[in-house]
């Protein structure tokens, strides 16, 4: 499913049109966005909690010249999946 696919499926779900689906959808995708640029957990209880975790700086080899090469630290989203979306999946 793609962006598209998700924005049918949700005008199709609330009866909705397109182009307001279309905004919620985006809506949401801003809103996650915006909470875990600051830093904050987003939890959706049933489906699932997107959070940031914090990966350390780590050395790493150039897969051309085989180099050593620093790879700086950095903040990447995560997202753990609820109970209630594992057991719609099982």
């Amino acid at each position: 499913m793609n962006k598209n696919d998700l924005i049918s499926a949700v005008a199709d779900a609330s009866g909705l049109s397109k182009n307001d689906s279309a905004s919620a959808v985006e809506g949401v995708f801003e809103a996650i966005t915006k909470s875990l640029s600051k830093g904050d957990e987003v939890r959706l209880v049933g489906f699932g909690t997107f959070s940031v975790a914090k990966r350390k700086a780590s050395t790493g080899r150039n897969p051309r010249t085989g180099e050593p090469m620093t790879i700086k630290a950095s903040n990447q989203p995560k997202f753990k999946a609820g109970k209630g979306l594992k057991d719609s999946v099982n």
